[in-house]
């Protein structure tokens, strides 16, 4: 048996939608797995949590390392071509932690306070290791996050992030856009692989 499910493992599994060349591994685990969409060539390492309350809608060529957990009651949309770096913790839903109402999911909602909001996460987004990202946020295209950042708001396209509290740093390069309409031609039959051996 591979660390991975097969195909027709995937396929029988209740995703609402799972696409080809995904490596997802046995020891990852889903809740509300018929809410959770997963595209083409997409990798979900070990000891994930993926728990959709709306939805998780995750892209084409997208990989989530190993202790990342997608939580929460509203949507989770990840784009095509994102990487999310290990124990990253994205929620789309929170406590309040004021002290004026409960908290957790065991106690009635009626005593409770929860902030719930979708968080989108657009093309080519990186986000390092340890990172947690809150309920509302949408990081636009290109967006780069540090390792060990707390996301409270929302990012503009192609800036790199980092930090408690979050603040630009630099630009990022625009490069990642050649390079997906290379990897385009490739999978159209216009070049070959071979040709873009070298990218520095």
């Amino acid at each position: 048996m591979t660390s991975f499910y097969t195909e027709e493992e995937l396929s029988s599994m209740g995703f609402q939608s799972v696409g080809e060349g995904c490596k997802i591994s046995r020891k990852a685990s889903f809740y509300g797995i018929s809410h959770i969409s997963i595209g083409d060539n997409v990798r979900i390492d070990d000891f994930c949590i993926l728990s959709a309350g709306k939805r998780i809608i995750i892209g084409n060529y997208v990989h989530i390392a190993c202790y990342t957990s997608l939580i929460g009651a509203e949507d989770i949309i990840i784009s095509d071509f994102c990487s999310i770096s290990g124990r990253v913790s994205i929620y789309s839903s929170s406590d309040d932690y004021s002290g004026r109402y409960m908290t957790n999911p065991m106690v009635p909602v009626q005593f409770t306070n929860v902030t719930n909001a979708p968080v989108i996460l657009n093309k080519h987004v990186i986000i390092g290791c340890a990172s947690v990202i809150l309920p509302g946020v949408t990081l636009e295209e290109g967006v780069a996050i540090g390792a060990l950042s707390l996301v409270d708001h929302s990012c503009i396209s192609d800036v790199i992030y980092c930090g408690n509290p979050l603040k630009k740093i630099i630009p990022r390069s625009k490069k990642y856009r050649i390079l997906e309409n290379q990897l385009k031609q490739v999978q159209h039959g216009r070049k070959n692989l071979e040709d873009y051996q070298s990218n520095s």
